[in-house]
């Protein structure tokens, strides 16, 4: 277990890391993105969505997998000690990344008339994919970097590219949106954003590149690396490019038949709360690939269940309470930021389902099935996916608009997710413990039901500011109540707190407050 213990404590404080860069980044663009709501309207912010959207889609064909292969090779490199390898991996990752994204900005950019008259209808829009085709080749230098950052575990590094991005965003959209610059102002901002931070994050990662050994010949081999890296990531890619084109189809399909662009604003607001349960979900996903690429199921059996189903345990004890705390309180959180998006919180109670799904292994799954290299069958995860998907979306989006949407988001995963459940199973030996993913979702959804029915019980209407002090009684509540519903179900035991405890050891600071709201919790569990 001591393995695993080390391993727990390198991926927790990898993960505060990176949950203060998501924090912080995520708080600056969300105030950005409350102003800038208020400034452009539901109808300019609906097109501002919908004008990333294409660039977007665009750069699912620029990575090829390759930064997938950058975190494996890395992570696996860096725990056999061969850092001299690290070099080659970083250096044919990026010349790669570039080269692509060049490519495809120049491609955005032609296709701009096409997209906006013709897929999209909305002629509008032209000149606000052009300048948006930018963040292809930019977001190709911050995904190298990122890649980087998180294979070799330096999440800091990461947190301060994304610190960057989200000031430079915020600040310069409102200042545009201001001098009456209106949406191309927003798409200005956004695209000089992502580029200011990549540039940041290669700097970054010369210095971190500067610090790590040469190869004894001084050859970087950067032909045979790309292959190398092309060979893993490849399958993944396809991967990744069938979703984006699913993506694409939902995109166009919401064009289609949503015709009211407040409907795509309030839609988009609502993805913009999503990222309250990402502070937390994208820590846990984000360090568990690396965590996964240091074992190997042949030699290290006993060492990969135990990661897999902590992994599951904890990050579903970490994530799914908090999606259920967001979906009991979404109308009141909006409410008290955003006036006239009246639609959002039930959008936001929607989108929140899918973070529910850690309880079956969402977060944990595909990450232990990449490690191990077994990137073709994530390709045929995908493959079902899409061919759900497309036929399923068409009907529903058709037929619901926007909650069809959602609906399409949350369905289409599941099938994928259950047949992994007997691959890795039957492969690697490995499986979830049920019984502690189902109290902490019974747990979670009792705690929400009883929240979700008292502020909504609260007779405060009346009261200045009454959303706010239904959201601050919501959180206390859920928060109290939550804490003593699992000590009394035993969803946290006496084995989790003393497991907890060791790891968050190495957090530095935060060890000693985190230790103390352990000591009240094993306070409150129930003798034996």
């Amino acid at each position: 277990m001591s393995k695993t213990t080390d391993m727990a404590k390198a991926s927790a404080k990898g993960g505060i890391h990176l949950f203060w860069g998501l924090v912080l980044s995520t708080v600056i663009s969300a105030a950005g993105t409350i102003v800038i709501a208020r400034l452009l309207g539901p109808d300019n912010m609906g097109l501002y969505t919908i004008a990333i959207v294409a660039p977007t889609m665009i750069a699912t064909f620029r990575d090829w997998g390759v930064n997938t292969a950058i975190v494996r090779y890395a992570a696996q490199y860096n725990s056999e000690n061969n850092i001299s390898k690290i070099r080659s991996i970083f250096v044919s990752g990026l010349i790669f990344e570039l080269v692509f994204g060049l490519a495809l900005t120049i491609l955005s950019f032609t296709l701009s008339g096409f997209l906006a008259n013709v897929a999209f209808q909305r002629p509008e829009i032209v000149q606000l994919i052009q300048i948006a085709s930018i963040f292809i080749l930019s977001g190709a230098l911050m995904n190298a970097a990122g890649a980087a950052f998180i294979g070799l575990e330096r999440l800091h590094l990461n947190s301060i590219m994304l610190v960057i991005q989200s000031i430079v965003k915020t600040g310069l959209i409102i200042l545009l949106v201001i001098f009456g610059l209106g949406t191309i102002g927003a798409i200005i901002g956004f695209s000089v954003a992502v580029l200011v931070a990549g540039i940041t994050g290669i700097l970054l990662l010369y210095t971190l590149y500067s610090s790590l050994p040469k190869h004894s010949d001084g050859k970087l081999a950067i032909g045979g690396t790309i292959k190398t890296l092309l060979k893993y990531g490849l399958p993944l890619s396809v991967g990744v490019i069938l979703l984006g084109f699913l993506e694409l189809f939902y995109s166009l399909i919401m064009a289609i038949f949503v015709t009211d662009n407040s409907a795509i604003g309030n839609y988009s607001i609502a993805k913009n709360f999503v990222v309250l349960i990402t502070f937390f979900a994208s820590p846990v996903t984000t360090m568990l690939f690396p965590a996964f690429s240091k074992l190997d199921y042949r030699k290290n059996s006993q060492d990969l269940k135990n990661v897999f189903q902590y992994s599951v345990k904890y990050g579903s004890l970490l994530v799914v309470p908090v999606a259920v705390l967001v979906m009991s309180l979404a109308k009141p959180a909006i409410n008290t930021i955003l006036a006239g998006y009246s639609q959002a919180p039930f959008y936001l109670m929607l989108l929140s389902i899918t973070y529910l799904f850690p309880v079956i292994g969402s977060l944990s799954i595909g990450n232990l099935i990449n490690s191990q290299g077994d990137t073709k069958y994530n390709l045929k995860l995908s493959i079902l996916q899409a061919a759900i998907g497309f036929p399923l979306s068409f009907v529903l989006i058709s037929q619901f608009g926007i909650v069809g949407l959602i609906i399409s988001t949350l369905v289409v995963v599941l099938p994928g997710l259950f047949l992994s459940l007997g691959y890795i199973k039957k492969r690697y030996g490995v499986s979830i413990d049920w019984g502690p993913s189902a109290k902490i979702l019974l747990s979670s959804l009792a705690t929400g039901i009883l929240t979700y029915l008292l502020i909504t019980w609260l007779p405060i209407t009346w009261l200045p500011f009454s959303d706010l002090f239904r959201l601050i009684i919501g959180v206390v509540v859920f928060s109290v109540v939550f804490v003593l519903v699992a000590c009394f179900t035993r969803t946290i035991t006496r084995e989790d707190l003393s497991s907890l405890q060791t790891i968050i050891d190495g957090l530095g600071p935060l060890r000693k407050p985190l230790h103390s709201v352990l000591g009240i919790v094993e306070k409150l569990l129930p003798k034996s």
